[in-house]
C-alpha cells in the first residue's frame, strides 16, 4: 500500500508539473502517472488490487464535494434551459452510444452504460475552463454550471440504477442479489435509497450540522477537520453496508447535508486537501486500467466514440440552446464546455465493468477519449469567439440560426425613440442589480439588456424596461433606445462582448457617457485608448478601497487621502498589470 501511494502521488506530481508546462489539464498528468505504474508498461507495477481500493475512497470524497457545493439555487436560476437541456443531450449521446456498439457486437446493456459514460462531462475540466476564461460569473457559465448540476444528478440517479438493473440488462448481480425480477429488484433497490434519503434529510439534517457545530466550538482545527472525514466516509462506507447504497452515493447526501449548514465552507475547505489527494489517486489508478494497445488495435472505436463527444453531444447541446432561443454565442460556449468526459465517465464505467454490463475493453477506450478529449478542450475553447464574429458577419446565417425574437421578447415598451436622457445597463447580474437600485432610488429612467430570459422575465413582470438578447449585435441596442440615451453601463464582465459594444454605441451615439467593467488589464488600456470615461477593473477598485482604508486608520488628512487615492487610480492599472512599476 506504501509503494502504490508513493509511486502513486509522486508520479502523479511529475507528470502533473509536465502537464503544466506543456498547458495541458493536470488530469492528463494524472492518468499518464497511472499508465507508468500500470501492468501495460515495463518497469514497477503498483498494486491493482489497492489502487481501486483507495480510488474508492478518492470517488467518496469527490462525491462529497460535489454535494458539499451542490446549490439548489444556482440549478433553479437556469432550470429552464439547464434542466431540459441536460436531460436532452444525454439522452441524444446515450443514444448514438449505443448505436454505435450495437454495430461492434456489444448488447443493448453495454451501449446504455457505454452511451452515458460518452454523455457526461467532467466537471474539473468544465470549472477550470470557466475560470480561466471569467465566464463564471455570465449568464453562459451559470448555464454551464447548472446544466453541469443537472449531469451530477443523472449520474448519481445511474449510479443507484444500475447494480438494480444488472441482470435485466445482461449482467450479474449486485451485492449477492440473484433475483432476476426486476420490479421486486428495482422496488427493494428505490426502498432502501428512499430509506436513506430519508434518514439523511430528517436525522442527519439535523444531527450532522450539530455535532460538528459543536466540535467547531471545541476551537481545534485538527478534531473538525477529522470529524468532517468521519462523516464523509462514515457514512459513505455505512450507507452501503446498511442501505445497500454505493459509498459514492453516501458521500454525496453527506455533502449535501453539510452544504446546508453555514460550516459548509470551512468543511469544504479542511477537506480540499484530503479530496484532492485521494481524486488524484483515483485518477491514477483509471490510467493504471488503461491498455496502450487498444490505440492500435482499436483505433476506428476510439475515433467513433471520440466523434460522439467532440461533435454529437456538443451539436446535440447547440441545437437545444438554439431552440430555446438563446444567442449563438451562448450556444457555442456551452457547446465547447461539454465537448470532454472525465472522472464520472470513469466512475460510471467502473461500475459497469463490475456489473460485467460492459467488457474490460471499453474501459481502455474510454479512457483514450477522454485523455484525448481533456486535451483538446482548451482549443475547441479558443474557437468560439472567431466563430462567433463569422457568424454575426453573415446576417443570413445568424437569422438562420437564431430564430426571430417576437415583440415581447425585445422591449416592456413601445417605441425606444421616445426614450431620452436615459441609462442603457449591459447585464443585470449581481453588479447590475445593484446599480438599479440605485437608479431607481434616485428616479433615472434606465433600460436593462441582458441574455438571461429568466432575469428578462422577472424585470417585465416588475415594470422595468427590459430587451432579451446578445448586446453586441446592433439591433438589440436599437431596441434599447441607444440613439437617445445619456449613460451607457457595461455591467457584464465578457471580454469580446463589451469591446463590440462600446465600439457600436460610439458609433450611433458619439456624445454617450460610458461606463466598462473589466477584469482584464490589457482590456482597461484598450478601454481608456477608446476614450472610455469610467473603467472599473475590479482588483484596482478593490485595492484602492483598501489603501483609503489603510490611510484613514492613521488618521492622515483627507487631503493627503484624496491626492494619494488619486494618484493610484491614475497608474493603477498599469502598476498591477506589471507589479515592478514604482
Amino acid at each position: 500500500m506504501i509503494a502504490t501511494i508513493a509511486a502513486g502521488l509522486s508520479l502523479a506530481f511529475i507528470f502533473g508539473l509536465i502537464a503544466t508546462k506543456l498547458k495541458f489539464p493536470l488530469l492528463l498528468g494524472y492518468l499518464s502517472a497511472g499508465l507508468v505504474v500500470g501492468p501495460f508498461t515495463p518497469g514497477f507495477v503498483a498494486d491493482s488490487g489497492i489502487a481501486l481500493q483507495l480510488s474508492e475512497i478518492g470517488v467518496s470524497l469527490l462525491m462529497f464535494g460535489v454535494g458539499l457545493h451542490f446549490s439548489i439555487k444556482d440549478l433553479l436560476a437556469v432550470r429552464k434551459i439547464a434542466i431540459p437541456g441536460a436531460v436532452v443531450q444525454i439522452l441524444v449521446a446515450t443514444a448514438l452510444g449505443a448505436v454505435l456498439v450495437r454495430f461492434w457486437g456489444w448488447t443493448w446493456g453495454a451501449g446504455i452504460v457505454f452511451g452515458l459514460c460518452l454523455s457526461v462531462a467532467s466537471t474539473v475540466v468544465l470549472l477550470r475552463a470557466m475560470k480561466e476564461r471569467g465566464l463564471l460569473e455570465t449568464i453562459n457559465g451559470r448555464i454551464a454550471v447548472g446544466w453541469l448540476i443537472v449531469e451530477d444528478l443523472v449520474t448519481v440517479i445511474a449510479l443507484v440504477a444500475l447494480p438494480a438493473l444488472s441482470v435485466p440488462m445482461g449482467g450479474v448481480p449486485a451485492h449477492g442479489n440473484t433475483d432476476a425480477n426486476i420490479t421486486i429488484t428495482l422496488l427493494t433497490t428505490l426502498g432502501k435509497v428512499t430509506l436513506f434519503v430519508i434518514a439523511m434529510m430528517v436525522i442527519g439534517k439535523k444531527l450532522i450540522p450539530m455535532v460538528l457545530g459543536r466540535v467547531a466550538r471545541t476551537g481545534s482545527r485538527e478534531l473538525f477537520t477529522l470529524g468532517v472525514l468521519a462523516v464523509a466516509l462514515g457514512i459513505a462506507f455505512g450507507a452501503s453496508a446498511l442501505f445497500g447504497v454505493s459509498p459514492a452515493l453516501g458521500a454525496f447526501f453527506a455533502g449535501v447535508v453539510i452544504s446546508e449548514s453555514d460550516l459548509s465552507h470551512q468543511a469544504g475547505a479542511e477537506m480540499l486537501p484530503l479530496q484532492e489527494a485521494f481524486t488524484v489517486l483515483f485518477f491514477v489508478s483509471m490510467g493504471m486500467m488503461f491498455d496502450p494497445r487498444v490505440i492500435i488495435e482499436s483505433p476506428i472505436h476510439i475515433l467513433m466514440a471520440l466523434g460522439i463527444v467532440l461533435v454529437g453531444k456538443s451539436l446535440a447541446a447547440l441545437g437545444i440552446v438554439l431552440l430555446f432561443r438563446y444567442p449563438i454565442a451562448t450556444a457555442l460556449t456551452i457547446s465547447a464546455s461539454l465537448a470532454q468526459i472525465g472522472e464520472f465517465s470513469f466512475i460510471l464505467l467502473g461500475l459497469g465493468v463490475s456489473l460485467k454490463l460492459v467488457p474490460p475493453e471499453a474501459l481502455s477506450i474510454v479512457l483514450a477519449v477522454a485523455v484525448i478529449s481533456i486535451a483538446v478542450n482548451p482549443a475547441i475553447f479558443k474557437t468560439v469567439e472567431p466563430i462567433d464574429r463569422w457568424i454575426k458577419g453573415r446576417p443570413w446565417l445568424l437569422r438562420l440560426l437564431e430564430r426571430e425574437q417576437g415583440k415581447g421578447d425585445q422591449a416592456t415598451f413601445d417605441d425606444p425613440n421616445k426614450l431620452t436622457n436615459h441609462v442603457v445597463m449591459i447585464g443585470y447580474g449581481r453588479v447590475g442589480t445593484t446599480i438599479a437600485r440605485a437608479l431607481t432610488q434616485q428616479n433615472i429612467e434606465f433600460v436593462v439588456v441582458d441574455q438571461d430570459r429568466t432575469i428578462i422575465d422577472d424585470l417585465k413582470r416588475q415594470g422595468i424596461k427590459a430587451v432579451f438578447g446578445d448586446a453586441s449585435r446592433p439591433g438589440i441596442l436599437t431596441h434599447a433606445g441607444l440613439t437617445n440615451a445619456r449613460l451607457l453601463i457595461v455591467a457584464t464582465p465578457g471580454k469580446s462582448q463589451a469591446k463590440e459594444i462600446v465600439k457600436f454605441s460610439h458609433s450611433v451615439n458619439p456624445k454617450i457617457v460610458t461606463c466598462v467593467r473589466t477584469h482584464s488589464y490589457d482590456d482597461a488600456i484598450y478601454f481608456e485608448g477608446a476614450g472610455i470615461e469610467r473603467i472599473v477593473l475590479g482588483e484596482l477598485e478593490l485595492a484602492l478601497q483598501m489603501a483609503e482604508f489603510s490611510l484613514i486608520s492613521f488618521e492622515k488628512s483627507p487631503d493627503a487621502v484624496e491626492n494619494t487615492i488619486g494618484n493610484l487610480r491614475e497608474l493603477g492599472a498599469q502598476a498591477l498589470a506589471r507589479p515592478n512599476v514604482e
